[in-house]
């Protein structure tokens, strides 16, 4: 005390620095004894140690007013700093050392930080990423590098990225050492991209690849881990040359495709859930990380499915049987069928070649007729299988969709899953006995059927059509057929030809009163015809008359 009386005998001035003692410590305020008449404050937060200060320490302090109007001495312990420090911050500078301080507060651009004096920190270089809130930096203490300082305008500027960056560099060539395959090492998640995750390993970056996230099948590493997540992953490689650390996740768990043939042998029947639903199969999980493939034709042995969601539901429990296991390419394929007896195995037994059977048409082709013999299984007739003697071009013409028909089994493709059926066969081939029926010379009554640009078929007896060519019509020249037939009209005609291997009738309405003489040369003239316009050559001549004569075939039609 005698040396603060001693103190007090001097005279104080404004801009002084002096020594005083801590009398008294307040939440906003430092109550300091200068030996002057009354005691001094200065801002609680001019001190950087203020929680290791006690009363009785020994300060030095700067005079900034000698008496307020509440008498009080108004001191600051920055300023003292400020004037003292200026040789020792120039010293730090200019050995590229660091300093401790204070963050005061936000100002345009970064920080205000108190470090003895005041000095600048950029918002650039508070971290190694620009923060969001600088207000969270206010109040704490960090270390910092001295990157700039301006004596004459008394301008720091200072750096605490510099010191967080090489703190990490020393952080990563420690670890690039320390480090070996096989470690287990705390991370966290510091950015997500399609093909990964990297992972913070308290300053260096490893990279987790999405397929070493999970022994099963993810779509994007956000489903497995998300950014600022705590994480513990296995290292699995490292690249000290081009510091690279890869890393797994998976590797923590054993591989459930280990001994997959012995959990799941060929031929067992497993249950699992599906998990997801594609045009061509359905993905069932049967184990965590252990997937096996449905495929779309494996769901039903007799109907044919489009797609799977027609029949099945993510998320729902199915069974199935293992089909095959390919361990190295973890695949597993499933069947769903397989729990159900193939009908198409007692397909053979129960409808052999030669079988009767009756059904009800299902659906119509513009090739033939689906047939259902029983739920699931289908025959087909083919068109040329419904008639042995009219051309069909479409088996509406004689069918209908929902109608019940009699039909003859003609074979079963069990690997293909077809069988083939017939109406025909259900009576004979008039074609086989057609010379009992009709010999060249005779007379016929019929009906015409059809009318083509080339000419007109009759209905004869037996259900065989015959042909009228346009020039056996009349004795004069005909231009159009319809113009002298309508479809239904009953005419007579002579049978001037029979060619059984191309099942063909040539009738001649104008030679039905000819002699025998005229008969034969008729015939010959026929012979004579060119190829296209042959008797024979006229076999597939149906398939194209609508575009010919689109108003006969309306008319034939009705």
């Amino acid at each position: 005390m005698e040396d603060v009386f001693a103190q007090g005998s001097k005279n104080f001035e404004q801009g002084q620095i002096v020594k005083g003692r801590i009398i008294e410590i307040r939440p906003k305020e430092v109550m300091v004894d200068i030996g002057y008449k009354s005691e001094g404050s200065i801002p609680a937060n001019e001190f950087v140690d203020l929680e290791e200060r006690k009363v009785g320490d020994e300060v030095d302090v700067l005079i900034e007013k000698l008496e307020d109007r509440e008498g009080m001495v108004i001191l600051s312990r920055e300023k003292a700093e400020m004037q003292q420090n200026w040789d020792k911050i120039l010293t730090i500078c200019n050995e590229g050392g660091t300093i401790k301080g204070k963050v005061k507060a936000v100002v345009k651009g970064g920080l205000l930080v108190h470090i003895g004096v005041e000095a600048f920190l950029p918002a650039s270089q508070v971290d190694i990423s620009p923060p969001k809130n600088l207000n969270t930096f206010v109040g704490n203490v960090y270390e910092f590098k001295v990157v700039k300082i301006n004596k004459e305008r008394q301008n720091i500027v200072l750096s605490r990225r510099e010191l967080i960056e090489q703190e990490r560099i020393e952080r990563r060539s420690k670890l690039l050492d320390e480090m070996t395959p096989g470690d287990i090492r705390k991370g966290t998640v510091k950015n997500i991209t399609d093909f990964g995750a990297f992972i913070d390993l308290n300053g260096l970056d490893g990279l987790l690849h999405i397929t070493d996230m999970s022994w099963g099948r993810i779509n994007h590493p956000s489903e497995m881990v998300s950014i600022g997540q705590d994480i513990d992953v296995v290292v699995l490689d490292v690249n000290r040359e081009k510091e690279r650390v890869s890393l797994g996740l998976k590797q923590k768990f054993a591989n459930p495709w280990e001994n997959i043939d012995e959990k799941y042998p060929v031929g067992s029947s497993i249950k699992g859930k599906v998990v997801n639903l594609v045009p061509y199969g359905a993905f069932v999980e049967l184990e965590p990380g252990v997937e096996g493939l449905v495929h779309v034709t494996e769901l039903s042995w007799t109907k044919r499915i489009a797609k799977p969601s027609d029949v099945l539901k993510t998320g729902e429990t199915i069974e199935a049987v293992v089909l095959g296991i390919n361990q190295e390419e973890q695949k597993i394929s499933l069947g769903v069928r397989q729990l159900e007896v193939n009908p198409w195995d007692e397909a053979l037994q129960k409808y052999p070649a030669g079988t009767q059977v009756r059904g009800k048409i299902r659906n119509l082709t513009s090739y033939g007729a689906f047939v259902e013999l029983e739920d699931g299984l289908d025959g087909m007739i083919h068109v040329s299988d419904i008639s042995w003697t009219r051309k069909i071009n479409h088996p509406s013409e004689v069918l209908k969709k929902g109608e019940e028909v009699d039909a003859v089994v003609l074979e079963i493709d069990r690997e293909n899953q077809r069988i083939s059926m017939g109406i025909k066969q259900l009576s004979e081939d008039p074609w086989e006995h057609i010379d009992n029926f009709y010999k060249v010379g005779d007379l016929v009554t019929g009906q015409v059927t059809k009318l083509a640009s080339f000419g007109a078929f009759i209905g004869l007896e037996h259900d065989i059509d015959g042909l009228v060519h346009i020039s056996q019509v009349s004795e004069d020249r005909i231009d159009k057929i319809k113009n002298v037939l309508k479809v239904g009209e009953e005419v007579t005609a002579r049978v001037i030809k029979i060619d059984s291997g191309e099942r063909r009738i040539g009738l001649s309405i104008k030679a039905a009163n000819y002699s025998q003489e005229q008969l034969q040369a008729e015939q010959a003239a026929l012979d004579s015809l060119k190829p296209g316009e042959d008797l024979v050559a006229l076999s597939h001549a149906f398939d194209t008359m609508e575009d010919e004569e689109p108003e006969d075939e309306e008319e034939s039609s009705n």
